[in-house]
């Protein structure tokens, strides 16, 4: 499998996106990072999460001349981003405790001979002999930061790990060019990361945080299961998440939901990671389109069709709030952020920061300074959950924008007013509808072939264009959005024949 670019001479950005990604233009700053990484300069990106910042670092390093490391946090989303490059006809490769030795010394002797253009590594692996071997065999172009917050104490994910980032660059034989990026970081943090990260002159874009097509709702109901239920019910057959604090309240609420006959599955820390992938798989593929979870579930999980995310109870600061609600609605669709208060939740997250375990590679003032921090960023979100404001203008607020305006479409703004659902969806008639649910037992159809996540194949919403447009050939076909020109090859014959089909069936 090639690189994506073996057939185009130094592509444009533009041309790279249609032919290689499938979109038809850039989001906002996605084309002034990619310019700024092509032209050798640092750069920052402050995107929210869905704003397309993989794109980012993703298509300039298919133009550079070298091999890209993505530095990331977590395993599922190394996993996670390199099958979707993979799908895409892109080699990459990741390096995480997830293989095996026998399977990353293979990793390793691929990236060695140069076999890959993107490799995701945890910050911890920067400094092992199996990375400095490859960086004396194999120019890096660039060195990427993913969860770029996490370097710096001021943020809500602070590892000491990420501080060991900078020195690997000054390593090599020759300075790559270093992007950073996050969707979660206040301006204190913005600031602080550029320079733990030793950028230069680093060229900065924030996109802004705000989500349009996500209602956001605070309640403070006398019964948490029964305002579940309640929201529940108004997304029958969606798929959704709901956030506890703890593995118990995971249980107890799964167990509940179960019994009244919704297809509900259950993610914790305390799980046999057998079970985890099982369950997650069982989320993604919409065997079970409900995972009641701790926040250890969600990061690296592309599943563009989520249509609610609900707090059971509320987050410990408003980061993680804002990148677990921004879970939904990946694919642009109208969908629900709710968060169930009560006092109770202040006072169990005030207890778990004061029994989180004690973080061992810092000294004792900066472990104290670490915690104040967090009661500090609790008492932030307290006051989200009880304001009498607009809900997205104190979210906006708290990342530095700052709005007037009530935004119409939260729970404060509307009050007793639900928002219309789905009403941005295109009008499909029956026959469509019938065209569109044999369309998505397609893709789960060649999910399963292919031993990956169905947004991989095609997004929702590519497929509601397909049943929109009825495409007849491949050239029909590449012109839906999302189609590239490896997903026509892999995969376009046995949806081109669900359409044929579908036309013969109601002529």
């Amino acid at each position: 499998m090639g690189d994506g670019l073996s057939s185009l001479q130094r592509p444009e950005p533009l041309t790279l996106l249609q032919q290689v990604f499938g979109y038809d233009s850039f989001r906002p700053g996605q084309e002034t990072l990619i310019h700024a990484l092509l032209a050798g300069r640092d750069a920052v990106g402050v995107m929210p999460t869905g704003g397309g910042k993989s794109i980012c670092y993703q298509l300039p390093a298919l133009m550079l001349p070298g091999i890209t490391l993505v530095v990331s946090p977590l395993i599922s989303l190394m996993v996670d981003q390199v099958q979707a490059l993979v799908q895409l006809g892109v080699r990459g490769a990741y390096l995480n405790s997830s293989l095996n030795q026998k399977q990353l010394a293979r990793a390793l002797d691929n990236a060695c001979r140069g076999m890959y253009k993107i490799i995701y590594l945890a910050p911890e692996r920067l400094n092992t002999a199996g990375v400095r071997r490859l960086a004396e065999s194999q120019p890096i172009s660039m060195v990427c930061v993913d969860k770029a917050h996490c370097v710096s104490q001021w943020g809500q994910d602070f590892r000491p790990s990420y501080l060991e980032i900078p020195r690997f660059v000054r390593s090599l034989p020759r300075r790559p060019v270093v992007a950073a990026f996050t969707a979660t970081a206040t301006p204190k943090v913005r600031r602080d990361l550029a320079e733990m990260l030793e950028l230069r002159e680093p060229t900065y874009i924030t996109t802004g945080f705000d989500r349009p097509n996500l209602y956001f709702e605070v309640q403070r109901p006398q019964d948490k299961f029964d305002a579940l239920v309640a929201c529940l019910e108004r997304h029958p057959r969606q798929s959704g998440i709901v956030y506890c604090l703890t593995r118990k309240e995971v249980e107890t609420v799964c167990q509940r939901l179960c019994k009244l006959g919704y297809h509900a599955t259950r993610y914790h820390g305390g799980l046999e990671t057998e079970e985890k992938n099982r369950n997650q798989e069982d989320f993604i593929y919409d065997r079970s389109p409900i995972i009641v979870a701790t926040n250890a579930f969600g990061m690296g999980i592309d599943k563009s069709n989520v249509s609610f995310v609900i707090h059971y109870n509320m987050p410990k600061d408003m980061e993680s709030y804002y990148q677990e609600a921004g879970r939904a609605g990946r694919d642009g669709s109208a969908a629900e952020c709710i968060l169930l208060y009560s006092g109770r939740d202040v006072k169990l997250n005030q207890y778990m920061i004061e029994q989180d375990p004690e973080e061992e590679t810092v000294d004792a003032a900066t472990r104290d300074f670490l915690r104040r921090q967090e009661l500090l960023r609790l008492e932030q979100m307290s006051r989200y959950a009880v304001t009498g404001r607009c809900l997205r203008n104190t979210l906006l607020a708290y990342f530095g924008e700052r709005r007037t305006e009530p935004c119409g479409h939260c729970s404060n703004c509307t009050r007793a007013v639900r928002p219309a659902r789905g009403e941005e969806r295109p009008a499909i008639d029956s026959r469509r509808q019938a065209l569109l649910s044999a369309l998505f037992e397609e893709r789960t159809r060649q999910a399963r072939r292919h031993g990956v996540a169905p947004a991989n194949i095609f997004s929702d919403l590519t497929l509601r264009e397909m049943a929109q447009e009825l495409p007849e050939n491949e050239f029909q076909l590449l012109q839906v959005t999302g189609v590239t020109f490896a997903k026509c090859r892999r995969y376009g014959a046995a949806f081109l024949r669900v359409i044929a089909r579908s036309k013969e069936e109601q002529s």
